[in-house]
């Protein structure tokens, strides 16, 4: 495509990042989690840890539970509420 074809593309609004979005969102997302599963169980598990897989386990929660935010918009949300927490 040439620079021109694409700049009247991106002016009808026809270029967005959605779908790049969505393929990251359906595979890479997944992935990811499947290989932290497999090293928290590959660190812990085999020596009979499982405190400590539990505690690794939790950062991972709160880690998914900040990508599920940024991912659902809903962060704005949650922002002005502690904003509003401390201005009344």
């Amino acid at each position: 495509m040439t620079t021109m074809t694409l700049a009247v593309l991106a002016q009808d609004g026809q270029l967005g990042t959605g779908g790049v979005r969505t393929w990251l969102l359906d595979n890479i997302v997944p992935l990811v989690l499947l290989a932290v599963a497999l090293l928290l169980l590959w660190l812990g598990g085999g020596k009979g840890d499982n405190a400590g897989v539990m505690r690794r386990l939790a950062g991972v929660v709160i880690a998914l539970a900040i990508i599920g935010l940024a991912v659902s918009g809903l962060g704005v949300n949650v922002g002005e509420w502690i904003a509003g927490l401390f201005t009344g």
